[in-house]
């Protein structure tokens, strides 16, 4: 009956999530290339490992947004 969409402000603050998860997927994908610590890079893996699949879905739910380009 009703489909729900994204308010204005929602969408803008879903962009700085999804921009700021994608800074630190990045980092940390860098990270695990010059890291020796075995435990650091472990959770470096599990971060990007967690980390992809709900920026893919995030990602997915805002290109539903109402925002016009």
């Amino acid at each position: 009956m009703f489909e729900k969409k994204l308010a204005l402000h929602e969408t803008m603050e879903f962009h700085e999530v999804i921009n700021f998860m994608t800074t630190s997927l990045l980092k940390s994908k860098l990270s695990q290339g010059v890291v020796f610590d075995d435990d650091l890079r472990a959770l470096l893996d599990k971060n990007v490992k967690l980390s992809t699949p709900a920026l893919t879905a995030m990602v997915k739910l805002y290109s539903k947004s109402e925002l016009e380009y």
